[in-house]
């Protein structure tokens, strides 16, 4: 039988978590271009929900906003549960920008009443009123990414600095890998005694693209 360290590991390899010893590689504005082109899309966990019942079936919409900015790349983003797309269960604005030579911020932004945004990501109308000043910046939460790779960038967000107090958790984590073809993102909570009290177990959700937006 497998120890539970071995069991652990072994989830780390299957998610595409397991790049901490990968030295990061040094990062410009093309790359920045690079990794909001393969964040720019529709995707799906629905191939893992069926080979794995404990995930459900995700829709997660990544729509590019405001791109006559010079500041970087923002995002409208909403996920939702595949039977419930019209009452998403996160909305959120991404910003992403480089971050000296090595790394790529991903600054998460809520905003007020979302659910007046919903499916903004198909009627760009519905995000007309949105403006980067109504937004509340989620500190501690901004994702750091570094490129691993040719065609991977990966990150996550500092230690306990991402507050929450969803379901009893005291603080969030967020990893993220990012691929051309598919988005790998394991968000989870966790309480005072850094017990887990949210989020996927075995590993992150598998997000397959779908279609790409411009």
């Amino acid at each position: 039988m497998k120890s539970k360290a071995t069991l652990i590991l072994l989830s780390l390899l299957l998610t595409g978590f397991f790049t901490f010893t990968a030295k990061s590689q040094p990062v410009t504005k093309k790359e920045l271009k690079k990794l909001a082109a393969m964040m720019a899309g529709e995707f799906s966990s629905e191939a893992q929900s069926k080979q794995d019942t404990s995930y459900f079936h995700i829709k997660l919409r990544m729509k590019p906003i405001w791109k006559d900015r010079t500041d970087g790349y923002w995002f409208y983003v909403e996920q939702s549960l595949a039977t419930k797309q019209t009452k998403p269960y996160r909305q959120r604005v991404y910003h992403l920008f480089l971050d000296g030579d090595t790394t790529i911020v991903s600054k998460v932004f809520e905003m007020k009443n979302p659910l007046k945004y919903t499916r903004g990501w198909e009627d760009e109308s519905k995000l007309a009123g949105l403006t980067p000043d109504s937004l509340t910046d989620r500190q501690g939460c901004s994702i750091y990414l570094h490129k691993r790779g040719k065609k991977m960038f990966s990150g996550a967000t500092p230690g306990k600095e991402c507050l929450s107090s969803l379901r009893g958790a005291a603080y969030a984590t967020s990893e993220v890998s990012v691929y051309p073809d598919k988005l790998v993102s394991w968000d989870r909570g966790w309480d005072k005694e850094d017990k887990q009290v949210w989020g996927a177990e075995k590993g992150g959700y598998v997000f397959v693209k779908e279609r790409k937006f411009k």
